[in-house]
């Protein structure tokens, strides 16, 4: 077992940190998200510690409430990815045959178009709802657990504990859930941890582009938009959200890795 570093352990406290944020946002917003109490772009204050938005909305309000609903969104959307990219991949992996060839040629062609085109020509036709934003976001990175996990289940199905199970006369189930996967968590977890960063910077990207979250409802890619034209008069507004995407991602990365060197092994086969 590794100890954590002083930079993994920063690390982490920065990642509960926002995840408690998150979670107790109404509790630590000073104000409410669409609150407008100040004028145009205050500077930094006693009442306004990071100052105001460009309609006189607390700033720390906006990051915070914004916070919530970025890690919400990539948090739900990740555990959708996984959940499906992970079970296709073994699944396709143990069966086989041509069940194998047809879903790993379906996500070969989802995958060649970019991930962020196809976002954009489907929220152009479809409602931008949290739902709808959550099951899109899930389904295009499963394409990319998919492959991992398959490629993961591919070298661990010719082991000697899977053919012994195999031989006690286990069936798919056994095999995928108590045989593969816990020998394929450990690079699954360190890949989550990119893919929850890839989400939130995917969903932050469509709200820069109007297609994510949308007003009054605020997130960190809005709060960048909102705020972008003070770049011009030396207003930092829209830099605050980017040092927060910035921090999460970093903070997780370390965390993740981390957690990859604590779990790197093969376990055996159970015999139970």
């Amino acid at each position: 077992m590794s100890k954590m570093s002083l930079p993994t352990l920063v690390g982490f406290i920065v990642v509960v940190g926002f995840f408690l944020m998150a979670i107790f946002a109404p509790m630590i917003a000073p104000y409410g998200v669409s609150d407008a109490v100040g004028d145009v772009w205050e500077p930094a204050s006693a009442a306004h510690w990071l100052g105001t938005d460009n309609i006189g909305r607390d700033l720390l309000s906006r990051l915070i409430y914004g916070g919530r609903t970025t890690i919400f969104v990539a948090v739900v959307a990740t555990l959708v990815a996984f959940t499906v990219g992970s079970v296709l991949g073994l699944f396709a992996a143990v069966v086989g045959g041509w069940l194998d060839q047809l879903l790993s040629r379906f996500v070969d062609l989802i995958m060649a178009v970019p991930a962020l085109i196809f976002a954009l020509v489907v929220l152009s036709v479809m409602p931008v709802t949290l739902p709808v934003l959550i099951i899109l976001l899930g389904l295009l990175e499963a394409t990319r657990v998919y492959r991992l996990s398959r490629a993961v289940a591919v070298d661990l199905e010719v082991m000697d504990f899977v053919e012994a199970a195999r031989l006690r006369g286990e069936g798919r189930g056994w095999i995928i859930f108590r045989e593969i996967l816990p020998n394929a968590l450990s690079p699954l977890v360190a890949e989550m941890g990119m893919r929850f960063i890839f989400m939130v910077l995917f969903i932050s990207t469509l709200s820069f582009l109007g297609l994510g979250i949308q007003p009054p409802d605020a997130d960190w890619g809005g709060i960048v938009k909102e705020n972008r034209a003070g770049i011009v008069y030396g207003i930092p507004a829209a830099l605050l959200p980017a040092v927060a995407i910035a921090a999460l991602a970093i903070s997780v990365n370390l965390v993740a890795d981390w957690i990859l060197d604590r779990t790197t092994s093969v376990k055996g086969g159970r015999n139970g």
